[in-house]
């Protein structure tokens, strides 16, 4: 009976703990908002898939009663480093927001940026984009199998463009495509743009033969007949207006990678600070309207707090250093 009255004493002890625990997180969010206009910093540039993402988050944000004004800017460079460095520089401001995806990890691994994601405090990942492999119409090369194939003939004859950032998700799944042909990615021709819509324009003008990137960017284009998708590094079979692409796995590439996307704050956000966005993210993904910008832009939904987007990057970074190596991305240490 002793032991029996202290057992359940313990519980009760834990579950109140937990209530605690509860009541002050909705506390903390309380107790901080905005006082001032929110600016949440792409690293793309117009039309980009991080602007877009930042774009659509705005709406949503402004939306919220009591918000002051939310802002998007452009800060474009050095494959989102210029972006990353501005967040950087104003530690503990929790009205600056920036963009996140896997240039954030990549830019450090490759050397582009001594900045690391422990520099910043992950906020949230809202979804997850793969990627799409697309030419003109006319291209010779009428499927991943012949891309492949004209690789193994002749690296050099294919030229690829991509944004924004070396390393990055899209060289990735270039470096998948080299390594299915047999070939060392380095043998490569690529070309790198500040945003996706850069490189999108560059294929559709003839100046690249392959754009690799994010299913939303080049969308419009493969709907308007511009241009022509030869697969997609999905597992499976994406719904919407990917169902009849490929996946790069039927055509014989082991490519199977996606970028996440998500959203960052400065070095020295406070527990309250954290709470507060991080409920009002939670609201975006929450909306009606949410489920129609995935479709739009061909997005995954995959919303990850603030504690697991850091436990992510954790492993996507070890992830992310072993594969850049592998595929001769970086050299081996």
């Amino acid at each position: 009976m002793h032991a029996g009255f202290f057992g359940v004493a313990l519980l009760i002890q834990c579950v109140l703990a937990a209530a605690s625990i509860l009541l002050q997180q909705e506390a903390a969010a309380q107790t901080w908002k905005p006082q001032k206009h929110v600016e949440i910093v792409s690293s793309a540039g117009a039309g980009g898939s991080a602007d877009r993402g930042a774009r659509v988050v705005q709406k949503y944000l402004q939306a919220f009663p009591g918000m002051p004004p939310v802002n998007v800017s452009n800060r474009t460079g050095g494959g989102g480093t210029v972006a990353f460095t501005y967040v950087s520089q104003h530690a503990g401001d929790a009205h600056i927001l920036g963009t996140m995806g896997t240039n954030l990890l990549t830019n450090q691994i490759v050397g582009v940026s001594p900045l690391s994601y422990r520099d910043f405090t992950p906020l949230n990942i809202l979804l997850r984009e793969y990627v799409v492999v697309s030419v003109l119409p006319g291209s010779p090369l009428a499927s991943a199998k012949d891309l492949t194939a004209r690789l193994k003939k002749d690296p050099v004859s294919v030229t690829f463009g991509f944004g924004t950032s070396p390393g990055n998700q899209n060289h990735v799944v270039i470096g998948m495509i080299a390594k299915s042909a047999g070939v060392d990615p380095k043998a490569l021709k690529t070309v790198i743009f500040n945003s996706g819509n850069a490189a999108a324009t560059a294929m559709l003008g003839g100046h690249v033969d392959v754009l690799v990137g994010t299913p939303g960017t080049i969308l419009p284009h493969l709907t308007s007949g511009k241009a022509r998708a030869l697969g997609i590094s999905a597992r499976d079979r994406q719904p919407g207006a990917y169902a009849q692409t490929t996946t790069l796995r039927e055509n014989g590439i082991d490519a199977v990678y996606y970028s996440w996307r998500g959203f960052l704050g400065p070095r020295g956000i406070t527990p309250a600070q954290i709470a507060f966005w991080e409920q009002a993210f939670a609201k975006v993904v929450e909306a009606d309207e949410w489920k129609q910008d995935l479709e739009k832009n061909a997005w995954n939904e995959d919303f990850r707090g603030s504690a697991e987007t850091r436990r992510h990057l954790d492993a996507e970074y070890k992830l992310l250093s072993t594969i850049l190596v592998e595929l001769g991305v970086v050299a081996p240490k």
